[in-house]
């Protein structure tokens, strides 16, 4: 499936929670900083979109603000990186980060239905690791009192990728 139907997705999660265009915006280059650092400045960032898009974009970023490319911190304290900074984003990087987790977890559970376990390997960390974070992600967000309809999808979604995984379907 084309990168770019993930990026659209998120968007379409966002606008249709009445999200902003700033966030919309956001939601489409969610990634760009801790996938392509080489091709997209945070000064870039804001030259075009603004302000509040770049930092929108640099919440839901879990590479450390000077990651320039190449090899990434380890997975595990990336992700515990985030999920610390989830305890304190405002509401907009929160509805953003949450669609991006809802779109990621359906192409999951999807995913997980063609082609099971081997589902894991696409992954640079297995599915404990991947499973712990979904959970984490989704306690934060309900902590934080999230959009309402994305928390109800993202819980759907995760309770349905741990009931495959447990089943090792």
């Amino acid at each position: 499936m084309p990168y770019v139907s993930h990026l659209l997705a998120v968007c379409a999660l966002i606008l249709s929670d009445g999200g902003s265009e700033d966030e919309a915006i956001a939601g489409l280059l969610h990634d760009s900083l801790e996938d392509h650092p080489e091709l997209v400045t945070r000064e870039e960032l804001e030259r075009r979109f603004g302000a509040r898009v770049r930092s929108i974009v640099e919440l839901c970023t879990d590479t450390p603000d000077d990651y320039a490319g190449g090899e990434k911190p380890p997975w595990r304290e990336r992700k515990q990186r985030y999920l610390s900074h989830l305890e304190h984003a405002p509401a907009e990087a929160l509805r953003v980060s949450i669609a991006d987790k809802v779109d990621n977890v359906r192409a999951m559970v999807v995913d997980y239905r063609a082609v099971g376990e081997s589902l894991w390997e696409r992954f640079n960390a297995g599915k404990a690791d991947q499973l712990w974070y979904y959970g984490a992600l989704l306690g934060s967000f309900k902590r934080r009192k999230a959009p309402a309809r994305l928390l109800e999808q993202l819980e759907r979604g995760v309770s349905e990728l741990v009931r495959l995984a447990e089943a090792g379907q």
